[in-house]
């Protein structure tokens, strides 16, 4: 069973993020350029919230905002859902969901460590279905 600091160590714990009193044109920017989805919102080491596409598809572009006048802290999600660096894989895709959310920052003492998103998982339990077809088939063919 993989562990969330597995995966961590496997893809690296790069944490991009973003201050809640920049513009939402200035992360949409930064989410472009970094080929990303979302980002942490970051008040010094306080993880205050998280603002991703849908936040803005949903409170900029549909309520006809503008993106370069609007704050981030006006349309981040400020309810963060996180992980401990000991939770299972599983035990992550069944929090994201259910709580309908597609990343998930890992906390360790109150500090963020890294972010882990759907895909994170999804491709770590993959791996692990062929590892063990893998090892099934090998039994079987012995």
């Amino acid at each position: 069973m993989k562990l969330v600091k597995h995966l961590l160590e496997e893809k690296g714990n790069e944490i991009w993020s973003i201050e809640p009193d920049r513009s939402v044109l200035d992360a949409i920017k930064m989410m472009a350029e970094k080929g990303i989805g979302a980002l942490l919102v970051m008040d010094g080491e306080q993880l205050t919230g998280i603002l991703s596409e849908r936040d803005y598809a949903r409170k900029v572009i549909l309520q006809g905002r503008s993106s370069r006048e609007t704050a981030v802290r006006e349309i981040m999600t400020d309810k963060v859902f996180s992980t401990a660096p000991e939770r299972s894989v599983e035990e992550c895709m069944a929090l994201m969901t259910e709580k309908r959310i597609r990343h998930l920052p890992v906390v360790n003492s109150g500090a963020v460590i890294g972010v882990l998103s759907i895909g994170d998982l999804v491709k770590a339990k993959i791996e692990e279905q062929e590892f063990q077809i893998k090892q099934l088939e090998s039994y079987i063919t012995a």
